[in-house]
C-alpha cells in the first residue's frame, strides 16, 4: 500500500515507522527539512520537504497512486486543505486528518466530513483520545496503563509490581493454578527496559512493568492478586483546563456516581472558558504550582490528581509537588517519552502519552480486514490487538496449541458469540470468533499474517 504521511513529528513519524515496518511504501512530507531528513535516514521511508496542502508537493510525494493520505501536520487548517487536495485533483480513496479545535467537531457542525464538502473519511481528535486515555487511568487508580476491549468486557492492565506483591518469585503456571476461577492473563512483561511476552515458568519480580488482559468482573481480584489497591476515586483536582482537562470534567459530571472534581487553570481566559462550560465543578484561577493554591484546593484529602497542561515539565513538577503534600495518585501528561522513565522515580502513579494514544486511534482506523481495536503499548514497543477471525485465517479450526505464532505473541481472551472466555491450549479457534492478543511490534507483521489482514482498503 503506499502512504502520504503529512507531517513528519511525533506522531507522523510514529505512524511512518509502524506502516514502513510493515513493508509499505511510505513518503513522508513536512516543510522542516530536518525533520523529514531524520524521518528518512532513521526509517525505510522517502521524503519530500514543502507544505502538504500545496498540489506539487503532494504530486512529488506520489499522491497519484496514493491508497491513503494522513494528514497529521500541527495546523489542523492544513490537514484539512490537505485532504481535500489530495481528494479533489489526485482521487486518494482513503483520508485520514488529525484536527484539535474542538468548534471542528461539534455535533452541529458533523455535515461539514462529507466527501461532497470537504472529504475527510476519518478525524482524529488528540485532546478527545487523551481526555478517554485519562478516565481510563482514572477508572483503575493502580495502573500505569490500561485500555479495554470486546465491548469492555476486557481490559488491559498496566501494572507495577513492589516489593510487597504478594506473588513475587512464583512461576506463571503455578499462578494459574492457585487461581483456577480468576479470568485474567499476563501477555507482557517489561523488565530492566526490555518488554517480552512471558512463558508459563518464568517468574514476576519487584520493580517490573506487567500488562495483563483481565475480564472486567475480574478486575479487582486481579489488582489485589498483584498486590494493588483497589480504592474509589471520589475527589478528582485536574490542572489544566484547556481541552483536555474540560472534556475530562464535563465526563465526570455526567457520571452517575458524580465524582467532585475541581480544576486549577493559569490562564483567566481558558479559566472562565472551562467555568462557563461546566456546571458542579469548581474551576480556580492560579498557578498548578502554587503550594498556596493547591492548598486551597484541598489537595491533601483528593483521591488524584490529574496534570494535563501542554508542558511536560510542569505536569511532572505539579504531581511531584501534589504527591508529597499528601494526594493518593498523580497521573501526568507526558509528550516526551524520554521523560517516562523518571515516572517511578519521582513517585508518579501513571502517565499519559498524546502520541501513543493518537498512534493507536490511527492504526484503529488503517487496519482494516477484520481488525476491530487496537492499542500501542509503551513506546511502541509492542500492541494489544482485537481481531475477528476469517474463514480464510490459518488460525480458524485450529487449537490455540496448534497456533505457530511467534515468540513475542499471545492470545488472552476469545469471544464465541455473547461468550468470553480465557483461552487454553485446547480452546479451539472458529472462523467468527474475535480474539484478543498481545505482540511484540516486531511480532505484528506475522500476526496480520496468521489473521491474514492485509493492511488495504476495501
Amino acid at each position: 500500500m503506499k502512504v502520504i504521511i503529512c507531517g513528519a513529528g511525533q506522531v507522523g513519524w510514529q505512524i511512518a515507522r509502524h506502516l514502513a515496518g510493515e513493508r509499505n511504501d511510505v513518503t513522508v512530507v513536512d516543510s522542516n527539512a530536518e525533520l523529514v531528513r531524520r524521518a528518512a535516514d532513521t526509517l525505510d521511508v522517502q521524503g519530500v520537504v514543502g507544505f502538504a496542502s500545496h498540489p506539487d508537493v503532494l504530486e512529488r510525494a506520489g499522491a497519484r497512486d496514493a491508497d491513503l493520505i494522513i494528514a497529521a501536520t500541527y495546523s489542523d487548517e492544513v490537514n484539512m486543505v490537505t485532504c481535500h487536495v489530495a481528494h479533489s485533483i489526485f482521487g486518494v480513496t482513503r483520508k485520514i486528518a488529525r484536527l484539535r479545535a474542538q468548534s471542528y467537531l461539534a455535533p452541529k457542525y458533523e455535515s461539514l466530513f462529507r466527501r461532497d464538502q470537504l472529504p475527510i473519511d476519518v478525524v482524529i481528535s488528540p485532546e478527545r483520545e487523551v481526555a478517554e486515555a485519562a478516565l481510563q487511568r482514572l477508572s483503575a487508580p493502580s495502573t500505569f496503563d490500561t485500555e479495554s476491549f470486546l465491548g469492555g468486557k476486557v481490559q488491559l492492565l498496566g501494572i507495577a509490581l513492589e516489593q510487597d506483591c504478594p506473588v513475587l518469585n512464583t512461576p506463571l503456571r503455578q499462578l494459574t493454578d492457585l487461581f483456577s476461577t480468576l479470568r485474567a492473563m499476563v501477555v507482557g512483561v517489561r523488565r530492566d527496559g526490555r518488554l517480552f511476552a512471558p512463558e508459563p515458568g518464568d517468574q514476576l519480580f519487584a520493580e517490573d512493568q506487567i500488562y495483563v488482559f483481565a475480564f472486567s468482573e475480574d478486575v479487582n481480584r486481579t489488582l489485589e492478586i498483584f498486590g494493588k489497591t483497589t480504592k474509589k476515586q471520589e475527589r478528582i483536582i485536574i490542572v489544566g483546563g484547556g481541552n483536555v482537562g474540560l472534556a475530562v470534567a464535563r465526563e465526570l459530571e455526567a457520571r452517575t456516581d458524580r465524582m467532585r472534581a475541581k480544576i486549577i487553570e493559569r490562564d483567566r481566559a481558558t479559566a472562565e472558558r472551562a467555568a462557563d462550560g461546566l456546571e458542579r465543578t469548581i474551576v480556580l484561577n492560579g498557578d498548578g504550582m502554587s503550594a498556596e493554591l493547591l492548598e486551597e484546593a484541598n489537595i491533601e484529602r483528593a483521591d488524584a490528581i490529574l496534570a494535563v497542561t501542554d508542558d511536560d515539565k510542569t505536569n511532572i513538577l505539579v504531581s511531584v509537588r501534589a504527591k508529597q503534600a499528601g494526594c493518593k495518585m498523580a497521573i501526568c501528561l507526558v509528550n516526551d517519552p524520554t521523560l517516562v522513565p523518571l515516572m517511578a522515580a519521582v513517585d508518579i502513579d501513571a502517565y499519559i502519552n498524546p502520541r501513543a494514544t493518537t498512534v493507536s486511534s490511527i492504526l484503529r482506523h488503517i487496519r482494516h480486514g477484520r481488525v476491530r481495536a487496537i492499542y500501542s503499548v509503551g513506546d511502541a514497543e509492542g500492541e494489544a490487538i482485537e481481531a475477528q477471525i476469517l474463514g480464510s485465517s490459518s488460525m480458524a479450526g485450529k487449537l490455540v496449541r496448534e497456533i505457530e505464532l511467534p515468540e513475542g505473541a499471545l492470545i488472552g481472551a476469545v469471544q464465541k458469540g455473547d461468550r468470553i472466555i480465557k483461552p487454553v491450549g485446547d480452546t479451539k479457534i472458529d472462523e467468527g470468533d474475535v480474539v484478543l492478543l498481545f505482540a511484540l511490534a516486531k511480532d505484528v507483521p506475522v500476526i496480520e499474517r496468521l489473521l491474514q489482514v492485509s493492511v488495504e482498503f476495501f
